[in-house]
């Protein structure tokens, strides 16, 4: 080989390492971009699972919550005298 073609050789490694050297800088950057972004989208889910989780049992432990009406299907039993007092009707 002469001297030439040696040199040419030596160039095309240097923009090889270059361009590699490049790829892998943007790589990473962006491996690092996305990792973080995953670590806040998971702290953000696990805080409102969270959130969601203490709410429920907030309302399971209260004593003084209602879970029906008593007096749901109860006839009024005014209706009738409502009816015919009701000069309006």
């Amino acid at each position: 080989m002469d001297k030439m073609s040696s040199s040419k050789i030596v160039k095309w490694l240097v923009v090889v390492v270059l361009v590699v050297g490049i790829g892998y800088l943007a790589y990473s950057s962006g491996f690092r971009v996305g990792y973080k972004q995953a670590q806040a989208d998971i702290k953000m889910s696990q805080d409102e699972l969270a959130k969601k989780a203490g709410e429920q049992a907030a309302k399971a432990a209260n004593p003084f919550q209602a879970s029906s009406n008593p007096l749901e299907g109860v006839a009024d039993p005014l209706a009738k005298t409502k009816s015919i007092l009701n000069p309006f009707k």
